[in-house]
């Protein structure tokens, strides 16, 4: 008989972990630069077209990747725009990918395309790029001061800022919206009820022996696309942070 073991499922805790701190550090930053772009124009209208391009290549690969997944499913697809708009809850649209309506299966599979595509490059960008993994195993057997030099040697690297700003623009916008997670409930909910009719069938002991590896295994891999996300966010929010407070002294407003 094979046990449950908590450790079997380690990638799901720290997706957890991971994942609600980037979701918010990722507003607030957002925030910021939106205001700081406001404070410097003093116009919306320029202000959102700056912050629009400044996330251009993810909002691209965001848009492409609807485009392409659902197109390669089949499915239709209308008006595609990379033009910004603002919504009516007061949220800003990057853009948009226009889709005929499907079954609920290949509706899911489109709308969280941009978060498996925009993690693959993030995950490449910052593995084979950056040599994050190898940094990381670094300054977990250096001392503080070895680990500065690390971090100063890999800012070095050739590209270094590029990749940087691809990684931060790619995951800045790589989450699905509201309007591209409206499938996601019936394909869970199918798959919690073919999980109760395998256990009540008897094959726990099968899926579990089975799946709960290549399970954790994928959990691990989303769960460091996150942790690279969250970190170039921590060291971007900081100095985007100032420069709003620098620049509400300097021209005498303030941006809520």
């Amino acid at each position: 008989m094979v046990e449950f073991d908590l450790r079997n499922l380690d990638g799901l805790w720290w997706l957890l972990l991971l994942l609600a701190p980037f979701l918010l550090l990722q507003r607030q930053l957002h925030r910021e630069i939106q205001a700081a772009f406001l404070l410097i124009t003093h116009r919306t209208d320029i202000s959102l077209a700056l912050f629009s391009l400044f996330f251009f290549p993810g909002v691209l690969l965001h848009e492409s990747s609807h485009y392409i997944v659902a197109r390669l499913l089949g499915v239709r697809t209308g008006g595609f725009s990379l033009i910004p708009r603002p919504l009516e809850n007061g949220r800003l649209q990057l853009g948009y990918v226009e889709t005929t309506k499907t079954d609920f299966l290949r509706d899911a599979l489109i709308g969280v395309a941009p978060l498996i595509i925009g993690g693959l490059f993030v995950a490449y960008a910052g593995m084979a790029r950056l040599g994050l993994s190898s940094l990381w195993d670094y300054l977990s057997m250096s001392g503080t001061r070895t680990s500065v030099e690390a971090i100063a040697r890999l800012s070095k690297l050739p590209d270094f800022w590029l990749w940087f700003y691809l990684i931060f623009a790619v995951s800045s916008t790589m989450m699905p919206s509201p309007s591209d997670r409206r499938a996601w409930l019936p394909v869970v909910f199918s798959v919690v009820i073919l999980v109760v009719v395998g256990l009540l069938a008897g094959a726990g002991p099968w899926m579990l022996q089975h799946l709960a590896e290549p399970l954790n295994t994928t959990l691990r891999s989303v769960s460091v696309v996150f942790a690279i996300s969250l970190a170039v966010h921590i060291l971007l929010v900081i100095p985007f942070f100032l420069a709003r407070r620098i620049l509400e002294r300097l021209t005498g407003q303030t941006v809520v």
